[in-house]
């Protein structure tokens, strides 16, 4: 995801659920009374009516469809432009609402995720969702017995741009969303993502994840240790979000990756490495340079460098390990959020090649 937020107001947007919840009431009433309701409004969980307008409105044998093409406001969604369509047939009395994947739709085929293996990939509040839309385009408490098929032109392409492989949904993209609501540059949809890879990996009983801030550190700490890629978690920034889950659902043994900047943040104290909580505090990275052995007059040259990088560039001229050193403060701080979990806990620092630069081997996490 681009996250160079743009200035000024950010306009939201609707999640691919709220599309498909929109679509099946415009095919549901398109069956029934051959009128397919344009603009179609829905009643989303907090209690907002957004109308969408029609891009598809067809009958099709032994049932209708309809597509809306999804509007993700100012949010930099790979889903921004897809068209999402229902094809909505008569189920058998009794049934009540089947879903079905369609194209573009993936499908679970790994334990862990909020869904059952072999379900299409329409996460559960879409589903209620689209029952309440039935519902009320039914005029009943209950929605009608529906097949209701969800399809995205397009999204398997897509799909290879997601986390959904790494998961085990196949085939194409999820169909998401708990409010209905994009917010843009929202930080829920990315931390959510993390919780499902950890839930991914403890279904899958294995004994070790890896978090990286980036691909490089991915691509290393995978290599360091031979790990599958169910075990590598996407947590990006969001070491926070990432060690109070594990936390809360423990695995034995858990990686941080991350460069030196990113390391030093978490070093220094803070569970969030974006940017936007604070550049590297090069006074700490200096005194860290003090530990590693260094002199009075080199210490003080991390105040005057312009990145971390340079920093230890500087230690590593003098043959200091500094990235031991910055290693080990940051395992102290993502210990402090896993106490009481009894994770053993790594920390490993990798330069921008991929080479290690720091570690702090496993060790119980208090």
């Amino acid at each position: 995801m681009d996250d160079t937020r743009p200035s000024g107001p950010l306009r939201r947007g609707w999640t691919t659920g709220a599309c498909a919840a929109a679509a099946a009431k415009a095919a549901w009433q398109g069956l029934r009374t051959g009128v397919f309701p344009d603009p179609v409004a829905i009643p989303l969980p907090g209690g907002a009516r957004p109308a969408f307008a029609l891009a598809l409105a067809e009958p099709v044998p032994g049932g209708a469809r309809a597509g809306i093409v999804k509007d993700a406001g100012d949010d930099p969604d790979v889903t921004h432009g897809v068209l999402v369509v229902a094809t909505l047939r008569p189920g058998p009395p009794g049934s009540g609402v089947v879903f079905r994947a369609g194209e573009g739709v993936g499908t679970v085929t790994r334990p862990g995720l909020p869904l059952p293996v072999g379900e299409p990939a329409i996460n559960p509040m879409p589903r209620r969702m689209i029952a309440a839309a039935l519902a009320e385009a039914a005029e009943r408490t209950a929605p009608p017995d529906a097949v209701v098929e969800i399809a995205i032109p397009g999204g398997q392409a897509l799909a290879a741009r997601t986390l959904n492989p790494r998961l085990g949904i196949v085939g194409g993209l999820s169909v998401l969303g708990t409010t209905g609501i994009v917010v843009p540059y929202s930080c829920a949809a990315w931390i959510d993502t993390i919780h499902r890879g950890i839930d991914v990996a403890r279904a899958s009983a294995l004994t070790h994840v890896a978090g990286a801030t980036g691909s490089t550190s991915e691509a290393a700490v995978q290599r360091m240790h031979g790990l599958s890629d169910p075990a590598l978690i996407d947590m990006g920034d969001f070491a926070g979000g990432m060690l109070k889950y594990l936390r809360r659902h423990p695995v034995p043994r858990v990686t941080v990756a991350g460069g030196i900047a990113k390391m030093a943040k978490l070093g220094a104290g803070l569970l969030d490495l974006h940017s936007r909580a604070g550049p590297v505090d090069l006074a700490w990275l200096g005194e860290r340079l003090a530990e590693a052995g260094a002199g009075p007059d080199l210490a003080r040259r991390a105040l005057s460098a312009n990145t971390a990088l340079e920093v230890l560039q500087i230690a590593r001229a003098h043959d200091l390990p500094l990235g031991d050193v910055v290693a080990r403060h940051a395992w102290a701080t993502a210990a402090r959020a896993l106490a009481g979990a009894g994770i053993a806990l790594e920390v490993a620092v990798f330069d921008r090649d991929g080479g290690l630069v720091g570690h702090a081997p496993f060790h119980p996490a208090g």
